[in-house]
């Protein structure tokens, strides 16, 4: 039996059906917490960002707009709380040892690369911004019409961020002794 999409589920839900908002958040909820951990680097500020963000998308899910994939919307919502979290200074500085993956699958590889573990390291010294935009676009594979959506700025704009966002990453991994 094929699941009902997105938009589906949406609209069952507008109509007075809870469960079909339920369907959402198990559908999306490992995703928008990976990509909140990336931004906040903490464990406890991810699941409080992903828990309003899912709040804050079911009390306006009137205001959801079916011309955009409500992937990127639910997208927008909960990074811009990962954000608002990272600003909130409550973040510590690292990462945990072991990220999730981002397919939501355990993390198999548990020796992860030299390189790997640089980049990682890298991005943490970004601001939070610029960690969100190249992660978005290389670690989750947005194009720029849709990190433009997310960050409600022009997709010129974006790929203006992220050419700065990948030179501040290139300094950071260049100071700290990468060498490819």
């Amino acid at each position: 039996m094929e699941s009902p999409s997105d938009e589906m589920l949406v609209s069952r839900c507008l109509e007075g059906d809870t469960r079909a908002f339920g369907v959402l958040v198990e559908r999306y909820q490992r995703v928008m917490y990976n990509v909140a951990l990336r931004v906040v680097k903490r464990r406890e500020d991810a699941e409080d960002a992903v828990q309003s963000a899912f709040v804050k998308a079911y009390s306006h899910l009137d205001r959801f707009n079916p011309k955009f994939r409500f992937y990127s919307w639910l997208y927008r919502i909960a990074v811009n709380e990962a954000l608002n979290a990272s600003r909130s200074g409550r973040t510590s500085t690292s990462l945990p040892d072991s990220l999730p993956a981002a397919d939501g699958l355990p993390d198999l590889d548990l020796q992860r690369s030299e390189a790997t573990k640089q980049i990682e390291d890298g991005l943490m010294e970004l601001s939070p911004e610029d960690r969100a935009i190249i992660l978005l676009k290389h670690f989750e594979g947005f194009s720029y019409d849709d990190i433009a959506y997310i960050f409600d700025i022009s997709s010129a704009k974006v790929k203006s961020r992220l050419f700065t966002a990948r030179q501040r990453l290139k300094n950071v991994l260049v100071s700290g002794g990468y060498s490819s």
